[in-house]
């Protein structure tokens, strides 16, 4: 039986991370990404970036039966297995000294608790200067960007009331209170944005 997993979403945005991820990242380095989901955005920038050693990981054991079924079927040698990892823990155990943190369509659809950790455990694995770079929805100065961005929120409430779109500047406190600062708002496809935030 195939555990590979499918995210529709992946084949709409993934272009477009990668043209992100291609012009902030060094050609040779190391990437943690957080939140993994299917593993199809781990392997696609994998092959397209193969200087860089791609860490993927989640914590559903189910989505990482998918990362690595996605690993073995792409044959791409510079993703590792992936890891478990709950950002709200202290100890990741991805060990330090990444280029960058990746985390996609992961704060909106999380509890802020995972934001805080997600902020406070880059500080700690990333190298000096190194990049976390998110992907996703957000407000901007309280507000939403776009009508249909304020209908997914209610339906993301609707699975969970501690999930929501949140507003990159509560985004950036949280961020430069590890130490963290907000170097580029990207506005992206279908009314996302990616941040890059540098240790």
């Amino acid at each position: 039986m195939d555990a590979r997993h499918y995210a529709p979403a992946t084949a709409r945005n993934r272009e477009a991370i990668l043209a992100v991820l291609q012009s902030v990242l060094p050609p040779e380095g190391r990437v943690l990404e957080l939140a993994a989901g299917s593993g199809e955005h781990a392997v696609f920038f994998a092959a397209a970036m193969p200087g860089v050693q791609w860490q993927p990981s989640d914590p559903d054991p189910v989505a990482r039966a998918s990362i690595a079924a996605w690993i073995e079927a792409e044959g791409v040698r510079n993703v590792a297995p992936p890891f478990d990892i709950d950002v709200c823990v202290a100890d990741w155990g991805a060990g330090e000294g990444y280029d960058a943190i990746l985390a996609i369509n992961m704060i909106h659809i999380s509890p802020w608790e995972a934001t805080l950790g997600l902020m406070a455990g880059a500080a700690r694995v990333l190298k000096p200067g190194g990049l976390l770079i998110t992907y996703g929805p957000y407000k901007r100065n309280g507000a939403h960007t776009a009508p249909s961005n304020e209908e997914f929120e209610g339906w993301l409430k609707d699975r969970d009331e501690r999930f929501g779109v949140r507003d990159i500047g509560d985004v950036e406190a949280v961020a430069k209170a590890h130490g963290l600062t907000l170097r580029e708002i990207i506005p992206m496809p279908a009314n996302n944005f990616s941040l890059v935030f540098s240790r």
